[in-house]
């Protein structure tokens, strides 16, 4: 059975790659986006063969921001197509600001949106994130445009005084897709490979959790290091490595989300969880240690559901997975830094 997180839906642009981890869950089976083998309708390609072009780093984070919009409105792979395509025959899959004199009108950004037809504000409008929203909230709202040729589903939103010009991008936008999809999926896999043969998160794990956990879990077997970083724990240098704490607040970073550095610090984080009982993943789980008490805790780990812990244990040891029943009787305090 594939490892994997199953339904989760993430919309923090980081992990594997730099690619957003919403992808996540419509790459590896879950959530409404779709996933895998699902097919754009027949008689899409032109016939040319697909992947005959390169794109640059800023071209690909773009069409996987796109991509990561239509899973989180739940678009189906198709529409994430459309899009990209759209974007690819507008901008380059590029952010652009106002070309002045080389303007057209007054659009600008990937979809060359327009403030006066009412897309947004200027703002707005320069937030990629937001112009692929608007497209995907017009897309949803266009009568069976999931059968519709790229071409016409790509007009209806976009309106273009050259409506045919969107066609010629087909096989790439579905290239690319596959390329940036089946890469984040591969990610995801080796990542999780130590956990439990079908560990899976529930469907309504917030973003922030899912992206610390994948974060978290790419550290296993890296050394601990007391006082260590945890900002490169894979490079060697212990002062990059992880110690308990370092591996929490690292993994909430990785999501955009600050967290203190230390143990005692960190007990005070977030919201209190009342019982084990109420546990949820990415919850902060602090335990007394080796130099702490119950009433002032010395040692964390994070919940990763499915009674599974992810800790830095102590020196001579590394990252590792840690059952819940092992710690159950010295649970000092649980935190929620997430709201569920």
């Amino acid at each position: 059975m594939t490892k994997a997180i199953i339904g989760v839906v993430t919309v923090v642009i980081v992990a594997c790659f730099g690619l957003p981890m919403l992808l996540l869950s419509a790459v590896m089976g879950g959530g409404s986006g779709g996933c895998g083998i699902a097919a754009p309708p027949p008689i899409r390609p032109s016939g040319q063969p697909p992947g005959g072009r390169t794109w640059d780093t800023e071209q690909l984070e773009m069409a996987a921001t796109i991509i990561d919009v239509g899973v989180a409105k739940g678009v189906p792979r198709w529409g994430w197509v459309v899009a990209v395509a759209t974007a690819m025959q507008e901008s380059g899959l590029r952010n652009l600001p106002h070309l002045g004199d080389r303007n057209d009108h007054d659009s600008i950004g990937v979809f060359q949106q327009r403030p006066s037809q009412g897309w947004g504000t200027v703002a707005q409008l320069s937030e990629p994130a937001y112009q692929a929203g608007t497209f995907f909230d017009k897309l949803l709202t266009v009568p069976g445009w999931e059968s519709m040729p790229l071409a016409q589903a790509a007009q209806a939103v976009q309106v273009s005084a050259f409506p045919d010009a969107y066609a010629k991008w087909t096989d790439d936008a579905l290239h690319l897709v596959e390329q940036l999809t089946s890469t984040l999926a591969d990610c995801a896999t080796d990542a999780l490979s130590a956990l439990p043969d079908g560990f899976a998160l529930p469907a309504n794990t917030p973003p922030a959790v899912a992206t610390a956990i994948v974060w978290a879990v790419n550290q296993l077997g890296t050394p601990y290091h007391f006082g260590g970083s945890c900002t490169d724990p894979h490079s060697g240098d212990p002062d990059k490595q992880c110690d308990c704490s370092s591996l929490m607040q690292s993994a909430y970073r990785a999501a955009g989300i600050s967290i203190p550095r230390v143990t005692t610090d960190q007990a005070n984080a977030g919201k209190p969880v009342a019982y084990p009982a109420l546990l949820l993943p990415g919850d902060l789980i602090l335990i007394p240690g080796s130099e702490g008490t119950m009433a002032n805790p010395r040692h964390v780990g994070m919940y990763l559901g499915d009674g599974l812990i992810i800790q830095a244990p102590k020196t001579g040891d590394v990252v590792k997975i840690t059952r819940l029943s092992r710690w159950i009787t010295r649970i000092a305090a649980i935190r929620r830094i997430v709201k569920g």
